[in-house]
């Protein structure tokens, strides 16, 4: 046993003789197991054990199935790919190392709806966990775990798992504890409903509930998140947000929304980030959020005064903000709630609340339809995560992108995209720093006019305007020369651009 003096934070004292080394706890995961890891969007991830599962592979057959909440950081996913830990890896990553074995079939990557994996394994569609392995800022008397600064699907891991691992990081403030609200919906068919009605709704407990039994093994660390990278706005983000600023505003005028706006929804990186910034720059106020990640714009907007409530699964910050936000977290916590990704993503409650759900495309075509997630078609990039989720039940859907790439050798809107993750059934709002086109409404032959005439960089436009109207020559609901939609694509790999 690892003798440690920080046992303040293991509160039932039985459970302080299971404090090991991450190498020992390691040994606990053998080959072909199924193992569920905190950790969503590079936030409250298990730090020491994935380490020690990595070291313990270069002298020994070893293979998992890992699942997470979404992307894991301090590297880990490329350590453990590099190591040829990965078997198969659900639902999301973010990670080079790990996207180029996905790439070349080397990691069997299944990509979900981020509400979608704890329902499935609930149900037994899905492998069942094996071990979890938790990162924890605390235990409780009773045993409960008290996540760090995400949730993501952490408390579900740990309620079906046979084993729970819990990493204790001593660097992660004891004020985290309060802020959580674990929900777990009743079963199938007879649910009931999920009683989240605002933002603000607590109907949980502040840990993730298990049976001190349950708990095999305890690491202490001590490593921090990794921050998140998160550029400064620019004149196109900025341009973004001031399209969808002055749209709102409009909204506002013609009586369906107020200066409150409804609660907002964004996703993660540097364009969602900026729009969201945004809105420092308008008169809306008292807004709140229902999100996954409370990412800088979200502390920003709260100094401003202009947000008053957050709802998220993880708070992930840049290495600036992080300094600043995480010794003021006391101040900041009444107006925060970190929840499971189930129920900040869950269709349902995003339904019930109204969002406006602002999320980032690769690419999307002349009718609405958007590619999040596939580089020509056929290369995965990170994953839907929970855009799907927030998209198709919004009260608002929006994504946003800048018109080109690559230096101006990609157009971001294409005759017809590579890869389709939102239809245009699911798509009200498109915005590029070009301008907005707004789809609600609109048949297809409407909405690609629309958004030629307002989303499109005017050095594709005139190509793009040609192929709408020979494809309407050829007739149909949806007109399209089938023999030319993808040509952009395939021009762009054969010269490397596309035009």
């Amino acid at each position: 046993m690892v003798q440690n003096p920080n046992l303040d934070r293991i509160r039932n004292a039985t459970l302080r003789e299971r404090i090991v080394t991450a190498d020992e706890a390691a040994l606990l995961i053998r080959d072909g197991m199924t193992v569920g890891m905190s950790g969503f969007t590079r936030a409250g991830e298990a730090k020491a054990v994935p380490m020690a599962l990595a070291a313990r592979a270069k002298t020994e057959p070893l293979k998992i199935t890992l699942m997470t909440g979404a992307s894991l950081g301090n590297d880990l996913d490329k350590t453990l790919t590099e190591a040829h830990v990965l078997a198969r890896r659900i639902p999301f990553q973010s990670d080079p190392a790990l996207r180029r074995a996905i790439n070349h079939g080397e990691v069997m990557f299944i990509d979900q709806h981020l509400s979608e994996t704890v329902e499935m394994l609930r149900t037994r569609q899905l492998p069942a966990v094996d071990v979890a392995v938790i990162e924890a800022v605390a235990i409780t008397e009773s045993g409960g775990i008290v996540p760090t600064t995400s949730v993501g699907n952490s408390a579900s891991f740990a309620i079906l798992a046979e084993k729970v691992i819990v990493e204790i990081n001593l660097n992660q403030p004891a004020a985290l504890e309060g802020l959580h609200d674990i929900y777990i919906p009743t079963y199938r068919p007879n649910r009931l409903p999920i009683p989240v009605v605002t933002p603000e709704s607590r109907v949980g407990l502040p840990f993730i509930p298990v049976p001190p039994e349950k708990i095999a093994a305890i690491v202490v660390t001590e490593k921090l998140d990794s921050s998140a990278t998160i550029l400064e706005p620019d004149h196109h983000t900025r341009a973004i947000a001031r399209h969808l600023g002055d749209f709102l505003l409009h909204e506002v005028k013609m009586g369906r929304l107020d200066h409150s706006l409804q609660p907002l929804q964004a996703g993660i990186g540097t364009i969602a980030n900026a729009v969201l910034h945004g809105f420092l720059d308008t008169p809306f106020h008292n807004l709140k959020m229902y999100s996954e990640v409370l990412q800088d714009s979200t502390f920003d907007l709260f100094d401003s005064g202009k947000l008053i409530f957050a709802s998220g699964s993880s708070i992930t910050l840049s290495a600036g903000k992080y300094q600043e936000i995480l010794p003021r977290l006391a101040e900041y916590k009444p107006r925060l709630i970190l929840r499971p990704q189930e129920i900040s993503n869950h269709p349902e409650v995003v339904r019930r609340l109204g969002l406006i759900c602002i999320n980032t495309a690769l690419e999307f075509d002349i009718y609405g339809n958007v590619n999040s997630t596939h580089v020509m078609g056929s290369h995965m990039m990170n994953g839907i995560g929970g855009s799907g989720d927030f998209a198709r039940n919004a009260y608002l859907s929006v994504f946003v992108t800048k018109s080109e790439a690559k230096g101006g050798l990609i157009s971001s809107v294409v005759p017809m995209v590579s890869h389709v993750d939102h239809t245009e059934h699911d798509v009200d709002i498109l915005v590029t720093e070009v301008g907005l086109a707004d789809l609600r409404g609109l048949a297809p032959r409407e909405r690609a006019k629309t958004i030629i005439a307002n989303c499109v960089h005017p050095e594709w436009r005139p190509a793009l305007q040609d192929y709408f109207e020979r494809a309407c020559a050829r007739g149909g609901h949806t007109p399209h020369v089938l023999e030319e939609a993808l040509s952009w694509h395939a021009r762009l790999r054969e010269t490397g651009r596309m035009g």
